[in-house]
């Protein structure tokens, strides 16, 4: 499904109706070059989980930010800057989708081998000053 966004808050508004249809242990993968809005639709996923948008920060140097919402946490991850997959590891990448959460992975393709099957993989392109284009591909389910 590809969607078009002009502003923050379309972009948003298309993740939160993606973080509604969302189970426990809901795994997604964002795409998307340095200022492609990855951090922006992990908002409006915290926003359709329930949860405070303003709490959302990139974890580009912490790894982890965790953010409780109405339903479930949220579990966002940035692995732009990690060494390897084993970095994740390392911090109990894997128990992530055992705490009946969302996990979030910013830079995923850094990490691939650790998603799980069911995927859902967004991915972030402008196309214009304001514009982004967003898919959103549901893989193995």
């Amino acid at each position: 499904m590809t969607h078009e966004s002009q502003s923050v808050a379309e972009t948003e508004s298309i993740a939160a109706d993606l973080a509604r249809t969302l189970a426990p242990g809901s795994a997604i993968a964002l795409h998307g070059n340095l200022g492609a809005g990855k951090t922006q639709f992990v908002r409006g996923l915290l926003m359709g989980l329930g949860g405070n948008p303003r709490t959302v920060s990139s974890p580009t140097y912490v790894l982890l930010n965790i953010y409780e919402t109405g339903r479930m946490p949220l579990f966002h991850l940035d692995a732009y800057r990690i060494g390897g997959a084993d970095d994740f590891e390392a911090i109990g990448f894997s128990e992530l989708f055992e705490q009946g959460g969302v996990v979030v992975v910013e830079w995923a393709q850094r990490v691939a081998a650790l998603m799980p099957a069911e995927t859902i993989h967004v991915y972030l392109t402008p196309v214009g000053e304001n514009v982004r284009e967003i898919r959103i591909e549901r893989v193995g389910a």
